[in-house]
């Protein structure tokens, strides 16, 4: 096994022995699934997401993949894609961060402090300079609507194969959209 292998497997267990529910996607280590709340004091306290987590062959020496897998109003975050726009993942991450780093506080920083000047989606950028208080209420709103316990639950069956729908849950071409019937 080699040094990135023993050190991604090392943050990953280290990143289960906390509070985080991990749920792997594959027989692998590299992607997975973990249940995250909002932080406290924040706008989004209250709201629990399913973040999807995908570890390059070559970490801790290239920077994981983060997306939200349910919808998040937030100006650094696409909110088609759940794709996320954080300079600590995207361009000045370090061998020296590791997975708890990820959730215990970059992830909780960047809901907290949002960076309205660099953002995914602009929509929410826009509101959030012009209105802050209407921002906050539609930040409430997303989380009333995609992020509360049963949401994250909706989406455990969705394998990694699965096709994800714009409303964040897996999409069917019809083969078994009856269930049961006999073929006549």
């Amino acid at each position: 096994m080699s040094s990135p292998d023993k050190r991604r497997d090392m943050d990953l267990m280290k990143l289960m022995m906390t509070d985080y529910k991990v749920e792997m996607i594959n027989d692998g280590m590299q992607e997975f699934f973990v249940e995250f709340h909002g932080p406290k004091d924040s706008p989004y306290q209250g709201g629990v997401w399913k973040i999807r987590v995908e570890l390059p062959d070559a970490y801790p020496y290239k920077s994981p993949s983060i997306g939200f897998v349910n919808k998040i109003y937030h100006p650094n975050v696409d909110e088609m894609s759940g794709s996320v726009c954080l300079d600590v993942i995207n361009q000045t991450w370090s061998p020296m961060f590791d997975l708890v780093n990820v959730f215990e506080v970059f992830i909780p920083q960047l809901l907290i402090y949002p960076n309205a000047s660099d953002p995914l989606n602009g929509d929410a950028a826009a509101l959030m300079m012009r209105d802050r208080a209407a921002y906050e209420q539609k930040v409430k709103e997303y989380c009333e609507k995609y992020a509360k316990p049963e949401d994250i639950g909706a989406q455990e069956e969705i394998s990694s194969d699965d096709e994800l729908s714009e409303d964040g849950y897996a999409s069917s071409d019809g083969d078994d959209a009856i269930v049961g019937q006999p073929d006549l």
